[in-house]
């Protein structure tokens, strides 16, 4: 029976061999215990990329529709999904995204890695726009280190109102951990602002992307993977 590890590690080899990506500070990733990887987002594809290359399990939420598919494309489906470590998530109830952010916390405080992506949603302009504090509130609620990531290139493997997914060199540069005191769930808003200003610092100074003061809206048919909502 195919392991969904041996999935993930023929999915790394493929991505590799087809795209050639630069991948720098996967050193960088703890060896052990829970952590957040905050990343910036240009395409459909950065989750299960972050998930394939990096040497320990990452999970981010992904959409219920992927895990629900009937047939054998369907089963396909939900056995990749959750052989990366995607988290079915129910976006269209209004409660979804405080109950995902909780489940991350206590998969992170579990000892496992998470992941979100402070903007939200993928930039469609290829700028970084301002974070959401819901990672702020991760690292403060867990105490766990938070991983920055910095992708480049990625857009160029899936435009983002398209289906079509084509080899194309990219980068992954991941930055040294930061950490943040073990404050607990119920914390001021300005220490949780400050926390993912720092989160979003890191992430600029991986990416040197042009970045924005506001935060980026979505498009009207969402089908990011592991949005921070």
């Amino acid at each position: 029976m195919v392991t969904h590890d041996a999935i993930r590690k023929t999915f790394a080899a493929y991505v590799k061999m087809t795209c050639r990506p630069t991948i720098t500070g996967l050193h960088n990733v703890p060896d052990d215990g829970g952590f957040v990887v905050a990343s910036n987002h240009l395409s459909f594809l950065d989750s299960v990329l972050i998930q394939a290359i990096f040497p320990r399990p990452v999970s981010f939420f992904a959409k219920a529709e992927y895990f629900t598919q009937t047939g054998l494309k369907g089963r396909a489906m939900k056995m990749f999904f959750e052989s990366v470590g995607s988290v079915p998530v129910e976006r269209q109830r209004k409660s979804a995204s405080v109950e995902a952010l909780h489940q991350l916390g206590d998969i992170a405080s579990s000892g496992f890695g998470v992941g979100i992506y402070p903007e939200g949603t993928r930039s469609r302009d290829g700028r970084l726009y301002r974070g959401k504090n819901g990672v702020g509130w991760l690292a403060l609620a867990t105490g766990v280190p938070v991983v920055p990531v910095g992708l480049r290139g990625t857009e160029d493997l899936q435009a983002a109102d398209s289906n079509r997914v084509r080899p194309a060199k990219f980068e992954m540069h991941v930055g040294e951990p930061l950490h943040f005191e073990h404050i607990g769930e119920r914390h001021p808003l300005p220490i949780r602002r400050e926390a993912t200003a720092r989160v979003m610092d890191a992430i600029a100074a991986l990416t040197g992307q042009e970045r924005v003061d506001s935060y980026n809206s979505p498009p009207v048919d969402r089908t990011d993977v592991g949005d921070d909502g």
